[in-house]
């Protein structure tokens, strides 16, 4: 099954606008991109703060717990350049993200406005959807830097979202691969799916009742989206 049902929200089938994460979201989290970034932040904070690369792989960790990504947590703590920073970590290779021509062909039959809304920055997400072949279904990109630096779940970020592009929440459809950044979306009332990746910081917290999808084929569940609007 590419996906399995939580609780109802909006039809999939009559979804304006979809709001797709793009990190372990668009590409599998399988593929090991993101440990690689994750390996470009100890070397930043290595570098930046003088610390061994345990002390950095320990504090790179703690920022992410404590203020939601890493970055956030340096440039509050240490002041540090966020440009800076995300050009250094994002410099990676992509060969190891895989093609995926069953997703190409899901969003080339999905209908409504398709919207990448991600904790990284506009060029990252440029060269991973030029990457993946899927850079002409996507209307936008809204980054870190668009949302002023609030990271994912702030409320005030999604908002900032919504009013740029007049986004109607109940005919939105969030999909995110970190469970708890689906809980503002849900909370404003649009529908939620959680994209399974067996990473345990991305799972559902016991007691969250704000996911109605959860995902397991990301191209399978687009494809069934099509599917039902051709229907409607």
């Amino acid at each position: 099954m590419a996906y399995t049902v939580r609780r109802k929200g909006c039809p999939l089938g009559a979804v304006e606008t979809w709001i797709f994460d793009l990190d372990n979201t668009l590409y599998p989290a399988s593929c090991g991109l993101f440990p690689k970034v994750q390996a470009r932040m100890n070397e930043y904070i290595c570098s930046r703060l003088g610390l061994s690369m345990d002390a950095a792989q320990a504090l790179r960790a703690q920022y992410f717990r404590d203020h939601g990504t890493t970055m956030h947590g340096l440039v509050a703590v240490h002041q540090i350049d966020p440009h800076e920073f995300m050009a250094f970590v994002h410099d990676v290779d992509l060969e190891c993200v895989p093609a995926n021509p069953e997703l190409v062909t899901a969003l080339h039959g999905l209908s409504g406005r398709k919207l990448v809304y991600t904790n990284g920055s506009v060029p990252h997400a440029q060269n991973l959807l030029k990457h993946l072949g899927i850079s002409d279904y996507f209307d936008d990109i809204f980054d870190i830097v668009a949302s002023d630096f609030a990271p994912k779940p702030a409320m005030a970020a999604l908002r900032l979202f919504v009013d740029r592009y007049g986004v109607r929440p109940e005919g939105a459809l969030m999909v995110e691969d970190m469970a708890k950044n689906l809980a503002p979306a849900a909370k404003l009332g649009m529908t939620t799916a959680w994209i399974r990746t067996g990473v345990e910081w991305a799972a559902i917290p016991p007691d969250a009742d704000y996911i109605n999808y959860v995902v397991d084929d990301l191209a399978g569940f687009l494809a069934a989206a099509a599917a039902e609007g051709l229907r409607q």
